[in-house]
């Protein structure tokens, strides 16, 4: 008998330990687990991951494993609430056909020094497809256990309901006006009946694709027949922060911009040219990706498969602001979000921070900033914010469907700040 509750024990202690605390967020379960795309299309002029329901529309998931060893993976949607959490509904609810898909579509890397599986999934399939619009969660798992997860993504799905338009200006409130950027925006929803708008219409407005500060749940402050208007001072603001920068080792062989020096030991080296503080300096407009990423090599033949790895040293030239809170590099190739990978290291000797990671063949985007004592990102130290910043914003519309509870999205539409005021 003690026997058998000691197997009991074990097994619940080997199953406990191997299941995993699943965020319904961007998140890649393993440090092996590099470059996760997800998005219409894999360029970088592409918005979120978004399709329109009942149509053709597909999105493409890629991500590879820093292993020469391919892995059976799985695959499943789980509806989620405005605020992405798993909605009430079954999935039966949502899903109709299958509940389960399969990623068949992997290739081994080749000429490259770190070795990868790549791995690719377009959906919706025909048979799994998705009935009810809303926030969804892409969940990635191993060999049929739910528990092992590998990454989960963010995607939506709209049911074409409103018309939106957007009016971007520098902020009204004069503390604001030369740092901040307002949107300010009207949806239309004639055609559709909302009972009570100003609490079944909720709205999320995101910066450059960013869910790290996003507005969420922001309410209509007038209603004029079937205008709703989202015309605030406060409530819609967002640091202007700076144009990104960037580097290029799309080619790890030939001259690269901002790359000051490459070398090889066991995987290959680039040494960027350290960054400066911007703050101070009077904002300078140029060409950029909005933090995004553009996977691509040019020493190979396929982006795929002959892409490598690189081992990117970053440096910052500052003063020591530790007492301030911790320096990140920060945009698309962090997921959006403060990563230990990404944290810089200060050297007082120096006074400089540092951080290396291992990112693929590719033209980044990134910043730097300061995560404050009480955990808030903040650009006035390091980038600046300027009002007259390009950025894009994104507007999500969600109405709670009264019949069966849930949060669907019934617009959407992204906006750049070219069209400033």
């Amino acid at each position: 008998m003690k026997f058998k509750l000691t197997v009991i024990f074990l097994l619940v202690l080997f199953f406990g330990a191997k299941a995993q605390s699943v965020t319904y967020e961007n998140t890649s379960y393993g440090a092996d687990i590099r470059t996760v795309i997800l998005q219409k299309a894999i360029s970088i002029y592409d918005p979120l991951p978004l399709i329109a329901l009942g149509s053709s529309e597909k999105l493409r998931l890629s991500f590879d494993i820093l292993s020469p060893n391919n892995e059976f993976f799985n695959y499943t949607y789980i509806h989620c609430d405005r605020n992405w959490q798993e909605s009430s509904l079954q999935q039966m609810e949502y899903i109709s056909g299958k509940l389960m898909g399969d990623i068949v579509d992997f290739k081994y890397s080749t000429n490259t020094y770190q070795k990868y599986t790549h791995y690719a999934l377009n959906f919706p399939e025909k048979d799994m497809e998705i009935t009810k619009s809303g926030n969804y969660i892409l969940k990635i798992y191993r060999n049929f256990d739910l528990e092992d997860v590998v990454l989960t993504r963010r995607f939506m799905v709209l049911d074409k309901r409103t018309s939106v338009s957007t009016n971007i200006r520098s902020a009204t409130d004069p503390e604001y006006r030369f740092t901040h950027q307002e949107v300010d925006f009207s949806v239309n929803y004639e055609g559709f009946t909302i009972p009570n708008p100003f609490t079944d219409v909720n709205v999320t407005i995101l910066q450059n694709n960013s869910w790290n500060n996003a507005i969420y749940n922001l309410k209509p402050l007038f209603v004029n027949n079937n205008a709703l208007s989202f015309n605030y001072e406060d409530k819609n603001l967002f640091p202007g922060t700076n144009e990104f920068r960037f580097f290029d080792i799309r080619s790890l062989r030939n001259f690269s911009n901002n790359v000051i020096k490459k070398y090889t030991d066991t995987v290959q080296n680039c040494v960027l040219r350290p960054d400066e503080p911007r703050f101070h300096l009077t904002y300078v407009r140029w060409l950029d990706y909005n933090g995004k990423r553009e996977i691509a090599n040019s020493d190979g033949t396929n982006v795929v498969e002959d892409g490598d790895y690189a081992m990117i040293h970053f440096y910052y030239k500052s003063n020591d602001l530790r007492d301030l809170g911790d320096l990140y590099v920060y945009g698309e190739l962090t997921d959006w979000q403060l990563k230990e990978e990404f944290k810089m290291k200060y050297w007082p000797d120096y006074k400089m921070y540092g951080v290396s990671t291992l990112l693929k063949q590719s033209y980044y985007n990134y910043h730097v900033v300061l995560k404050d004592n009480e955990g808030h990102i903040d650009y006035t130290m390091t980038e600046g914010n300027h009002q007259e910043t390009e950025n894009d914003y994104t507007l999500l519309i969600y109405h709670k469907n009264i019949y069966y509870g849930y949060d669907e999205l019934i617009g959407a539409v992204t906006s750049n700040t070219n069209t400033i005021k």
